[in-house]
């Protein structure tokens, strides 16, 4: 999917997801969206193509009844204005920068070239460690600033209250964050390039104010050190210059002639400012012009191929609507019996989460068993993973969790294939059942929130994300968003998101 379709694919899906009690987008309105799509595109279309076709509808229609929604998908695309604006004012800053050596003078110890030779050989060192430090695909903070800057507006809606400004509000909050997580490699892509120009404007500028004020004044090299000789200063001279000595052929003076200009002697600097020039050229201006390209060439691709997490409940739910096929989801049960009030809750999050799925429960996996000769994992295996099942496993919050038990059995998991992980984000979504914990121990909080968090740091050491919920007593638009919030990777955006009963 491209840019434009998939940031309009995303918005349908953030007034989807947001809004929860169907304030502003109703059953009704989702159904429409549905059938119109695929009437239009027909049964040979793509997903994608579907997918895209339903996102216009959603928007137009939405558009009519919340101008706002319609504002804030303008406000979220890439300024390219923003790109331009930053090169240009990169080479004026270069232009403008008159302080060579001190007034008419250049100190070859000390010109803004140094400076901009050092910075930029200390990029490319930063570019070939970066994956390591950063992982692969990460924005650093000066590109992360760009992106900002580039893409994010305030929605600038009101501070009423009621229901429709409160969910417009919740959508309106959710669709940068979401686009934001999906455009993230290709703004990476966009960004990179735009600081690279960036880059190779502002050395071009140096040359030029050094060649424009070559024309108008006299400018003498000279050098002064407390602590290096002329032999030193050659040396450090020779190797710095070297670059522009080769591409142009003038030759680093030798000790006798560095020693001949120490201040406050001096001579002419116009083979300095050639060797100068020359050198910044080859180090700065040309390796930035390649990256630039190399990041265009991949901010096109990923412009034209943006990869949207269609492993995600919702897609797969308006996926498997339209081909007339339900999403298929097996819940792993392990050592936990659900009673048939929590298996009926179980079943009503699933059925509101993926639509018209055709869930699966597997009989409980008991402690202690051999996870990776067991019935369910040997089901759950590659032929599992390749059918493109959802897989949920679902633990109950009275346990304490086990690294040898419940983290034996997420790890024999995941090595069986990856169904239940989303595709895009690579996260195992977890259920964690409170219905039992709550009718032990009530509502006392700081008990729940204590095992809540020995499980978090327990799935979390395995990848995983956990959905905790009450299955006696499920909320279930809470749930679904969940779910979703869960299968992409995220939070949701806030620290204190309500769980599937509605309580932070």
């Amino acid at each position: 999917m491209d840019e434009s379709g998939a940031l309009e694919t995303t918005a349908a899906r953030a007034v989807e997801t947001a809004d929860r009690d169907r304030v502003l987008w109703s059953d009704a309105d989702r159904e429409w969206a549905s059938r119109a799509a695929a009437s239009i595109v027909g049964e040979r279309a793509s997903a994608d193509e579907f997918l895209s076709r339903r996102a216009q509808l959603v928007l137009e229609r939405i558009g009519t009844r919340q101008p706002a929604v319609t504002r804030t998908v303008r406000g979220i695309r890439w300024r390219p204005w923003v790109g331009v604006v930053t090169v240009v004012a990169a080479f004026l800053f270069g232009l403008l920068i008159d302080r060579i050596g001190g007034g008419s003078s250049i100190n070859l110890l000390a010109p803004p070239v140094f400076a901009l030779v050092a910075w930029n050989l200390l990029v490319y060192l930063w570019l070939l460690v970066r994956p390591v430090v950063l992982g692969r695909g990460a924005a650093g903070p000066v590109r992360g600033l760009v992106i900002r800057v580039a893409s994010v507006r305030a929605s600038g809606d009101t501070s009423r209250s009621d229901a429709p400004t409160a969910a417009r509000r919740t959508v309106l909050a959710a669709l940068p964050r979401d686009w934001a997580r999906v455009a993230a490699p290709l703004y990476g892509a966009r960004a990179a390039r735009v600081l690279h120009l960036a880059a190779a404007a502002t050395a071009l500028g140096v040359i030029a104010g050094l060649y424009l004020r070559g024309i108008a004044f006299e400018y003498r090299a000279s050098w002064e050190s407390t602590f290096l000789g002329a032999e030193q200063v050659r040396a450090l001279l020779a190797v710095t210059f070297a670059p522009g000595s080769w591409v142009t052929g003038i030759p680093v003076p030798d000790v006798a002639a560095i020693e001949a200009i120490r201040a406050p002697e001096s001579e002419n600097a116009a083979m300095w400012m050639h060797l100068m020039a020359a050198t910044v050229a080859l180090v700065v201006i040309v390796p930035r012009l390649v990256l630039a390209l190399v990041a265009g060439l991949v901010e096109r691709r990923r412009a034209k191929r943006v990869a949207l997490p269609l492993d995600e409940p919702y897609y797969r739910r308006l996926v498997a609507a339209w081909v007339g096929e339900p999403a298929r989801v097996r819940v792993i049960p392990y050592s936990y019996t659900l009673t048939p009030e929590a298996r009926a809750g179980l079943e009503a999050v699933l059925a509101r989460a993926y639509g018209n799925a055709a869930p699966t429960i597997d009989a409980p996996l008991a402690w202690g068993d051999d996870v990776e000769q067991s019935q369910a994992m040997d089901a759950a295996g590659t032929e599992f993973a390749a059918a493109g099942e959802i897989r949920l496993p679902l633990f109950s919050l009275t346990a304490t969790p086990e690294e040898d038990a419940h983290g034996a059995f997420l790890t024999a998991l995941g090595a069986g294939g990856g169904a239940g992980r989303a595709a895009a984000s690579g996260t195992t979504v977890v259920l964690v059942d409170e219905s039992a914990f709550l009718a032990r121990w009530g509502d006392d909080a700081r008990r729940r929130d204590e095992r809540r968090a020995a499980w978090r740091e327990l799935l979390e050491a395995h990848g995983s994300v956990p959905v905790f919920v009450d299955l006696d007593e499920p909320d279930l638009a809470a749930a679904e968003a969940e779910l979703a919030a869960a299968a992409s990777g995220h939070d949701g955006g806030s620290g204190a998101t309500p769980d599937a009963r509605g309580r932070t």
